[in-house]
Parts: structure tokens; sequence; C-alpha cells
């Protein structure tokens, strides 16, 4: 994570001028105690994107629990034996924020959850071979790689499963921005 804050960090400084650090302390001195609230803040007071804003927030609450939690789940899910689907799952996560400027992750153990109003996606190492994409899609017809959840998830109505070594094709992104556009 530090690596990916350094870089992040670098890339915010080249747009606005300012560094992680001085963004920290804007964050903080605006008093807001939400993680998402502080998120919406910064984007719509300061113009700043939501990678960039989530990535603030995150920073300011490093010594919070709950980030720390957050961070910890998500690095739980990805470990041993099912590391080397992370960069599959960064895709993903960068893909879906995005969609929109509303698109909260609430990761969990073994997976990540994301929200808009209500919980569209879930993205999960289900095994070292095997990544599934829950939806919620429901009333929508199983064809080609989505399939009916079943018992899976009762949090989503549908699956994709990545084999490994398979690389996820285009329609992937589009039944993930149908679910995203379904739960606004």
């Amino acid at each position: 994570m530090a690596d990916e804050f350094a870089k992040m960090g670098e890339s915010l400084r080249a747009k606005t001028g300012k560094g992680l650090d001085e963004w920290v302390a804007t964050a903080r001195r605006a008093g807001i105690a939400g993680h998402m609230a502080l998120v919406n803040h910064l984007k719509s007071e300061h113009g700043l994107g939501h990678g960039y804003a989530n990535m603030i927030v995150h920073a300011a609450n490093a010594s919070s629990s709950l980030s720390q939690d957050d961070d910890a789940l998500v690095q739980a899910a990805f470990d041993g034996a099912k590391a080397h689907w992370r960069p599959l799952y960064d895709r993903f996560a960068a893909l879906v924020q995005g969609f929109g400027n509303d698109v909260e992750l609430a990761p969990k153990k073994g997976y990540v959850s994301f929200r808009r109003k209500k919980q569209f996606a879930l993205l999960m190492p289900s095994t070292k071979d095997r990544f599934d994409i829950g939806l919620a899609l429901k009333g929508e017809a199983p064809t080609g790689k989505l399939e009916l959840a079943g018992s899976w998830n009762a949090m989503v109505s549908h699956r994709i499963r990545i084999n490994a070594g398979e690389e996820p094709g285009d329609d992937v992104t589009g039944w993930l921005r149908a679910a995203y556009d379904r739960a606004g």
C-alpha cells in the first residue's frame, strides 16, 4: 500500500501542485468525520477525482482503526495462494470507481463489496484458481459467462467466474456497468 500511495502521491503533485502531505492537512482541517463524506467534500470543493480523494482520506485516517481494518481485509483477501489475483482486483476496482463519484468500496472478510445506493457488485478471489465477480442484476437472463449466483452469495443474483490464466472479456465490463447503473 505504501508504494501505491507513493506513486499516486507523485501523480497527485504533478496534477494539482500539492503533495499528499498538503492534501492530508487540507482534509484534516475540513473536520469531516465520515470517510465518504470527506471523499465527497474533497471532490466537490477541490475538484479531485475519486481515486485521489479516497487515497487522501485513507492517508488522513492512517491512525484510524477503521481504515487499517479495511486495508487489512483487502490485503488478507489477496494473501498467499490468492496473491496473483490482486492485479485483476485492482484493475476492476479502478474500472468500477471510474463509473461515477458515488462508488463506495466496503471490504469484507474474503471479498470487497461495491456499493452505490445499494450493493451492486462484489469481487472475490474464491480460490487460487478462480476469481468470482458477483453482480446484482435481478431478472437478467444468464448468457455467456454471466450465470445465476444460486446459493453462492445471497447478496447478488449473478456471478461471473474467471479461471486462472483466463483474461476477462469486454462483456465483464458491460455487466459491471449494468449493475452499477441499476444501483443508482
